[in-house]
């Protein structure tokens, strides 16, 4: 039986282009990554037109599907089984990840438990290896 959200509302983000560095694209040395212009005479901060778009607060998700996976469930990490059975009343909200420094003997034990619970678990076959190859 496949686990399925309470409700799976669209998903609709404003934005999905990244937003790119200015002159990232001229030099090497600087990464494509976001960082905002400072200049006094700086085009992209002054938002002139042609010029790339700067990330704000107007570009943020809908509080409804903020965080949510294309599921419809968000994620919580879990270390534990004690964090896991936090999850045994929510588990149409909220799905569980396993972390990575868990064991594959622990992640086994995880796995069970989160089938008796029915919680979806994102990354149940991580670490695990298949018995032909023992």
């Amino acid at each position: 039986m496949a686990l399925t959200p309470a409700e799976r509302p669209k998903i609709l983000k404003k934005r999905t282009k990244r937003f790119i560095r200015h002159q990232s694209d001229r030099y090497i040395k600087l990464k494509t990554n976001w960082r905002k212009p400072k200049g006094i005479d700086n085009r992209v901060r002054r938002k002139f037109r042609g010029m790339y778009k700067m990330p704000g607060i107007g570009y943020g998700s809908a509080k409804k599907t903020r965080h949510m996976l294309p599921t419809g469930f968000r994620k919580v990490l879990v270390h534990n089984l004690k964090e896991l059975e936090v999850l045994m009343m929510q588990n149409k909200k909220y799905c569980a990840e396993i972390a990575h420094g868990v064991s594959a003997k622990n992640r086994k034990a995880l796995v069970e438990r989160a089938q008796q619970l029915a919680i979806r678990i994102t990354n149940p076959h991580a670490k695990l290896r298949s018995e032909e190859n023992e």
